[in-house]
């Protein structure tokens, strides 16, 4: 069936103003075009709606009844269609998805949810477990917003990058690498573990190994970041951690940091979520949110209280 929704509007006022020419007057048209309206209105219901009594018009029964629930479908048109309205966070009522890597789950989890609850107490978070996929789920609102080691390839998803963090070596308090310089070959003689949900035994370093000559034995690879620090902590297996994220859980087990005695690049860190939500103000809130909690993990502790900044404009 074919509807033509103008007719609700028409309806709420004829309702509310109890006749055809102040609902005409009140929605701005002729008195004809209403009472046309009102004629469209009766075929569609199969109700007078309004009748004549004396010089007056009553609502009948049937459009008493309605009377309210067509003045809400009105109202909610209208908030639908309009431009957004300023957000309240304290009525804020929504659950978000937040997919991090095990390790930033761990380092700002917490803060983040403490956060969000203290100034938006309806909203409900979801820490979602990284899995090992490309960025679909973003794509079909089932995760609100990511982490990344890298800008997206989906042209539809954005990106905030939220810093950098470098390399570094955790080993057990006594292990043998913390006795004297810690030397490219030493490092590449020890036995190591990789962190890695997928299994893998050889990620970057191993390249970066090989172009000098160099090769390291992988015995492991742990799904998380903090698998591998506790194995680190209760063997003499050596892994390489992104510094900022894992600082807290290596000086939670009193694991032993060393430099990285190879020349790499720091560890990039992205915020992506999909283009349905740049103009979504819960969204943006939470995002900003997000980089805020993030962002302080790396800046050193005088500047922690320092306004939020976007490096990448977004």
């Amino acid at each position: 069936m074919q509807l033509d929704l103008n007719l609700l509007t028409a309806l709420d006022a004829l309702l509310e103003e109890g006749s055809v020419a102040g609902a005409a007057e009140r929605l701005h048209v002729t008195a004809p075009a209403m009472s046309r309206s009102l004629g469209r209105i009766r075929k569609a219901t199969g109700d007078q709606i309004l009748v004549r009594t004396g010089r007056s018009m009553v609502p009948t029964s049937r459009a008493l009844a309605m009377r309210a629930q067509v003045h809400a479908l009105v109202q909610q048109a209208h908030h639908l269609l309009s431009a957004q309205q300023e957000l309240e966070l304290t009525s804020l009522d929504r659950v978000f998805t937040v997919r991090w890597h095990d390790a930033l789950t761990a380092a700002c989890g917490t803060a983040l949810i403490t956060a969000v609850h203290r100034r938006a107490p309806g909203v409900r978070l979801r820490l979602s477990a990284e899995p090992g996929t490309d960025d679909a789920e973003l794509r079909r609102g089932e995760v609100d917003l990511e982490s990344s080691s890298g800008p997206p390839a989906l042209p539809d998803v954005r990106h905030r990058l939220v810093g950098s963090d470098r390399l570094v070596v955790a080993v057990r308090p006594g292990h043998p690498l913390t006795e004297g310089p810690l030397s490219i070959e030493r490092y590449a003689a020890a036995e190591h573990l990789t962190v890695s949900r997928r299994g893998s035994l050889r990620d970057p370093i191993d390249d970066a190994l090989t172009t000098r000559g160099l090769e390291r034995r992988v015995v492991a690879a742990g799904p998380t970041a903090a698998f591998a620090l506790q194995l680190a902590h209760d063997t003499d297996l050596v892994v390489t951690v992104p510094d900022a994220v894992t600082r807290a859980a290596r000086d939670q087990l009193g694991l032993a940091t060393l430099p990285l005695p190879l020349p790499l690049p720091e560890v990039p860190l992205y915020l992506l979520w999909h283009q349905r939500y740049d103009d979504d103000r819960a969204h943006a809130w939470l995002r900003d949110l997000a980089t805020e909690t993030v962002r302080a993990l790396f800046a050193p502790p005088a500047a922690s209280q320092q306004p939020l900044t976007d490096p990448t404009g977004q």
